[in-house]
């Protein structure tokens, strides 16, 4: 344990992130804070963070999950629960193959050329190297998770779960290997499931292409977008109640060049207002044909190899690339006659989410999941309350998809990632589906196995992250204590990538819900909603390291947190970085303020551990902010439980500044400069009170700038990332109505200084009836003629008056009458001038709008607005004309 913080003795003169962030970072860890202990009478709240693909630096998508995940952490584990973060990193193989692949290119080389074998070990080292910058990252981030747990995808144990899921899901019936339609990346080779394709509009033709009957007797025109595939089309169809093809239903048709015959269909599912409401049926290389083909029994013809060259059954295009092929196959048919015209098509074309190759839907035999079976208990889940998710509209999303859900395909053609647990006799064809590999077919005694080349979709494992990371399937004592965990929080576009998959593999397995509330942030953007990317010029600036560097860790988490909104997207502006780093400084400020007020025994000081009761104190303002603060401590810790993180430290800043800093601070100064030892003794145990406990409720949104300042302060305990969680204490309403109506009246005397344009350092003097409240507000003479920069030798306070003074300006607020020699504000006879003067220009001004307004013509032609614009001079003149008059009427 090393107990003493990386702290100089004394308290720096200003704020410096760098001097303080790692050494308190590295002096926790050394501490153990980060660990949680195993404690069977608490319930432990536990987070998985959502492990970031080993492709990679981290960006600002990961500084809000840190932000925002650190937060709950440090909040729950000042409640007393033990509290559990578990980190790691995600293969992501068809990502970091694609990275890797990219790397060996540049040697010249392919994937091929190096083999199964010695490309794995290019990629373990590239792993290796990411893995350990992302760690660092992580450090820099802040965050507070158990780093002796930390896990990687493919770890061994990790591994083995996936065997295990998938051999268990193999034989309850949910796994099974077919041949279907899937979506296929050329560039990467693989099968792609659905949310790994990303639809974008683009502006495309559209074919028409004549086909004639058998007989040559008749023809019908189809529309497609994808004239290549003509080739492999096995029908036309159209809907069963068109009558321009009722007559065609039932006949063959030839298709153009290759004359292969097919025939006519009807199907509901024709769209008759599309194109010429007949379409061609391509079942092995679109879904809807598909489907159709389903219904009819109709055969798949596969015309393209894996990388999109043709096929034998293209006939005379075999070789050439899909788009060549369409080139050539529109030319030939337009030389035939049968290209009945072209027209210009938006539609939305499927990319790879990876590569943004252009997807070519084909029939494949792939790995699948009953993904239905599966999706009914977490539809269930949710519905029933066993998993909330925040904000609550995206839970009409979740059902919506789960509803409509579809085969999950789970097998890519990669070489990274898990191996499909699968093996092929050659002798025999045995399949054998085993947890551990075989030596022999169980059928044939043969030695002659191969393993299935597919690895599994990373989806698959990342599946099973909340429990694979515990131990599952063992029965380890982490996954009996720590399982299910306590929140999942994500961003929202992997709702459905990960978040779904979770649930439904979390309730088949373990019989739970992997965690009962699902947290969804939104993406970060610039200041002008602009998607951050790395290809913008000032992307540096997004760089959540050079953010640190340039304004510190702590700044940016709280922008984030205070920024943002479950399921929002954010702008995050520099000013605001920098705005709140000045927050950082001004509470280093007054910390620097509050010790340097403490005298020879500041440990004296130290705040008990129970509430301060206001009820003790004798000074209003002190039974105001120990209020104020025991206000802020309820509410803060209630918008935390909502998950109103923003909101909660919005509160937290404004309080600091606006009240502790800014009104509390100031008021102490008068006692604290007094004679009344007491009363100062008084004021000092109060600023540390509110300021310690503040500090406490800012910590999981600044933990650096909290803990050095806290150390410095008079303190129980060791630290402040383990202290406990504020408790809020009674409250003395009264005493918080009459400081309100106190700052009232300062914020009015203020305000007449500055319509006065009186000098800052001049004070003046003041007259306030007070009815029944005239022995507080004389209680407070000293402060208010600090913060109102009024002569208290000239300040009197009164029951009551008999009548009002003369040349005074009188302010009513919150019940106060206050009057304000105008003498003392300003020179009578200069003021008196200039507001004639003034008032003289605010006449000729309305007199000119109103010439303006009463001319039809300029108001019948000119532009609604500037008409409009005309009338709010006009209205803001006469008010400015009124206020003018009473101030000379006042100067007598």
């Amino acid at each position: 344990m090393c107990d003493q913080a990386p702290l100089p003795a004394e308290i720096g003169r200003t704020y410096d992130p760098q001097a303080i962030e790692r050494p308190l970072y590295d002096w926790w860890r050394a501490r153990g804070d980060f660990k949680p202990e195993i404690d069977p009478e608490q319930e432990p709240f536990v987070i998985s963070m959502p492990p970031p693909n080993v492709t990679g630096a981290l960006h600002l998508g990961h500084a809000i999950v840190a932000a925002v995940e650190d937060h709950l952490i440090r909040y729950h584990r000042m409640t007393g629960r033990p509290t559990l973060w578990v980190p790691g990193t995600d293969h992501a193989g068809i990502a970091t193959q694609n990275v890797v692949e990219r790397e060996i290119g540049k040697e010249g080389l392919t994937r091929h050329d190096l083999g199964r074998e010695e490309f794995l070990k290019r990629v373990w080292q590239w792993k290796e190297i990411y893995h350990q910058r992302i760690t660092e990252q992580h450090y820099a981030l802040g965050i507070s998770c158990d780093w002796d747990r930390e896990r990687f995808t493919m770890d061994e144990g990790l591994s083995e779960a996936v065997r295990e899921a998938f051999v268990r899901l193999y034989e309850e019936g949910l796994i099974y290997r077919g041949e279907y339609l899937i979506n296929w990346c050329p560039r990467c080779a693989t099968a792609l499931s659905d949310l790994e394709v990303e639809h974008e509009p683009t502006d495309a033709s559209l074919w028409h292409v004549r086909y004639w009957t058998e007989e040559g007797d008749a023809s019908i025109t189809v529309a497609t977008t994808r004239p290549e595939t003509i080739l492999g089309d096995t029908a036309v169809a159209v809907h069963p109640e068109d009558e321009r093809y009722a007559s065609l239903i039932g006949r063959t048709v030839r298709l153009p060049v290759i004359g292969r015959l097919v025939p006519v269909i009807a199907d509901e599912a024709v769209d008759r207002e599309f194109g010429t409401g007949a379409v061609k049926i391509t079942p092995a290389h679109d879904p809807v044909d598909y489907a159709v083909a389903q219904r009819h029994d109709l055969p798949l013809i596969n015309i393209m190899h894996d990388d999109m060259t043709m096929n034998a059954n293209a006939g005379p295009y075999e070789g050439q690339d899909r788009y060549e092929c369409r080139e050539n196959l529109v030319r030939d048919i337009r030389e035939m006659g049968d290209l009945v015209k072209i027209e210009p098509y938006r539609h939305s074309l499927g990319h790879c989410q990876r590569c943004a190759t252009v997807v070519e839907p084909r029939i494949s035999t792939q790995w699948f999941v009953r993904a239905d079976v599966l999706a009914k208990p977490a539809i269930e889940a949710v519905r029933e309350g066993r998993v909330r998710i925040v904000p609550e509209r995206f839970t009409r999303i979740y059902y919506n998809w789960m509803e409509n859900i579809h085969d999950w395909c789970i097998s890519r053609q990669l070489w990274w990632g898990h191996r499909i647990p699968v093996w092929y006799c050659d002798d025999c064809g045995e399949m054998i589906v085993a947890r551990e590999e075989p030596t022999r077919c169980p059928a044939c005694t043969s030695e002659s196995l191969r393993q299935d080349p597919d690895v599994l979709d990373t989806w698959f494992s990342s599946g099973l992250w909340p429990f694979s990371t515990l131990g599952w399937p063992e029965e380890t004592e982490d996954l009996a204590y720590f399982y299910p965990t306590s929140v999942l929080e994500t961003a929202y576009d992997i709702l459905f990538f990960w978040v779904a998959r979770m649930i439904m593999l979390g309730i088949h397995m373990t019989g739970e819900p992997p965690f009962h509330t699902v947290y969804l942030h939104g993406l970060v953007r610039n200041e002008d909603g602009q998607k951050i990317s790395k290809s913008m010029e000032d992307a540096e600036r997004y760089d959540p390291l050079y953010i640190i560097q340039e304004y510190g860790l702590d700044p940016l988490r709280f922008t984030l947190l205070t920024g943002s909104t479950p399921g929002n997207d954010m702008k995050l502006a520099e000013s605001r970085i920098e705005a709140n780093r000045n927050f950082a400084n001004k509470i280093w400020q007054a910390t620097r303020f509050v010790l340097g007020n403490l005298g020879e025994d500041p440990d004296r000081f130290a705040p008990g551990a129970e509430p301060l009761d206001p009820a003790t104190l004798d000074d209003d303002a002190d039974r105001w902010i120990v209020s104020r603060f025991h206000a802020l401590a309820a509410e803060a810790t209630r918008l935390i439980e909502a998950y109103q993180l923003g909101e909660a430290g919005r509160q937290i800043y404004d309080f600091l500044w606006g009240e502790y800093c800014d009104w509390y601070i100031e008021m102490t100064k008068v006692r604290l400069r007094g004679e009344d030892h007491e009363a100062a003794d008084t004021a000092r145990r109060v600023l540390v009170y509110v300021l310690e406990g503040a500090l406490r409720l800012l910590h999981p949104y600044m933990p650096f700038v909290t803990e050095a300042l806290w150390q410095y302060l008079p303190h129980q305990g060791e630290a402040l990332i383990v202290a406990p969680w504020p408790r809020a204490g009674a409250r003395d309403e009264a005493a918080l109505e009459r400081m309100e109506g106190f700052m009232e009246v300062v914020r009015a005397i203020r305000n007449a200084r500055s319509e006065y344009e009186v000098d800052p350092s001049r004070r003046i003097a003041a007259l306030i009836a007070a009815g029944p409240r005239a022995p507080f507000m004389a209680s407070q003479a000293s402060a208010l003629a600090t913060l109102a920069r009024i002569d208290e030798e000239q300040l009197q306070i009164v029951e009551t008056l008999d009548a009002a003074p003369e040349q005074a300006l009188a302010l009513v607020i919150a019940g106060y009458e206050i009057y304000l020699p105008l003498a003392a504000l300003v020179d009578l006879e200069r003021e008196r001038e200039r507001l004639a003067q003034e008032l003289t220009n605010v006449e000729q001004e309305t007199q000119r709008a109103s010439a303006l307004l009463s001319n039809e013509r300029f108001v019948a032609n000119a532009p609604a607005e500037v008409v409009q614009k005309e009338r709010d001079k006009l209205s803001a003149q006469e008010e400015r004309r009124v206020k003018l008059e009473e101030r000379l009427a006042a100067l007598g």
